[in-house]
């Protein structure tokens, strides 16, 4: 027998990805380290059903159109992809998913916050339950969830935001908090961070439910920074510093040696950026001394 399609914040695939996203920044702001971007990072990948859905879920939220016609398409054309994912493990991701989250933060607490686009994600939700499982929608509920989210696709105008309780900002503004908090985090370790470093916490922010993309630019950056040290090292007058530098070029392995890219990864990867800074400092105080002699 069929089931009526309720809305549940907890099992709704956006709003789990708001609010630990916005956590995150939270966890930044109290200067420790975020549970919620390895929780992110091992949920939301690409090659998880719930990385996928959460695709899916972009696509409705973001994509505008400037006709209805274009519009019912695309709502049609991600249900059907939606109906391609396999139920049961999804299920099962957002059930160890939930678990993992009340592990490491007061549920409550985390869901007690204002929501943007919160009526969208609870309509992309009931229209994915009513396509994907043995839940209905009412006809007339299933006509309104329908219009609606065609009508935010296809609208020029800003769609009204419902929203829970709390205050919280929009994903870009959420990001882009994320990202000047860690700058001005690193900046305390470092005297001032150079356009490498704040690329690569650009990325990091970019791509926290991204594993692959951060890793592959993480991965390129070491492949640069040991070429970097590696042409420096003629330059190295002492032989003992020689050898010491060329252990480090082999140690920069490690920080891509996992595939998760962590913030203590980050944090190696500023002290090479700092490293090849200083080489390069030295050499052209010497060269510049050469030159004035």
């Amino acid at each position: 027998m069929s089931k009526k399609v309720r809305h549940a914040k907890l099992k709704n695939t956006g709003v789990l990805f708001e609010v630990l996203t916005r956590q995150v920044t939270a966890d930044i702001i109290s200067n420790r380290n975020s549970n919620a971007v390895n929780v992110i990072k091992e949920f939301f990948n690409k090659d998880k059903e719930l990385g996928k859905e959460l695709e899916l879920y972009n696509i409705l939220t973001n994509e505008t159109y400037n006709t209805t016609e274009k519009a019912t398409k695309l709502v049609e054309a991600v249900v059907k992809s939606r109906q391609k994912l396999a139920n049961s493990i999804l299920r099962r991701e957002k059930y160890n998913l939930i678990k993992e989250i009340k592990n490491n933060y007061d549920v409550n607490e985390l869901f007690a916050t204002r929501i943007p686009n919160y009526k969208r994600l609870a309509s992309i939700y009931k229209l994915f339950e009513h396509e994907a499982t043995d839940k209905t929608l009412v006809p007339n509920e299933y006509v309104d969830v329908h219009s609606y989210l065609v009508e935010c696709i296809s609208s020029s105008k800003v769609v009204k935001k419902e929203t829970a309780t709390g205050v919280i900002g929009e994903d870009k503004d959420v990001r882009l908090l994320a990202y000047t908090l860690m700058i001005e985090k690193f900046n305390k370790k470092y005297s001032t961070l150079n356009e490498r470093q704040k690329r690569v916490l650009k990325n990091y922010i970019n791509n926290v439910s991204n594993t692959n993309n951060l890793h592959e630019y993480v991965s390129g950056e070491v492949t640069e920074i040991k070429k970097e040290l590696t042409t420096l090292l003629p330059d190295i007058d002492d032989e003992v510093t020689k050898i010491k530098l060329s252990e480090v070029i082999k140690q920069a392995d490690t920080i891509v040696s996992k595939k998760t890219i962590s913030e203590e990864n980050l944090t190696k990867l500023m002290r090479y950026y700092e490293l090849i800074q200083e080489i390069k400092n030295v050499h052209k105080r010497k060269s510049t001394k050469t030159i004035n002699s």
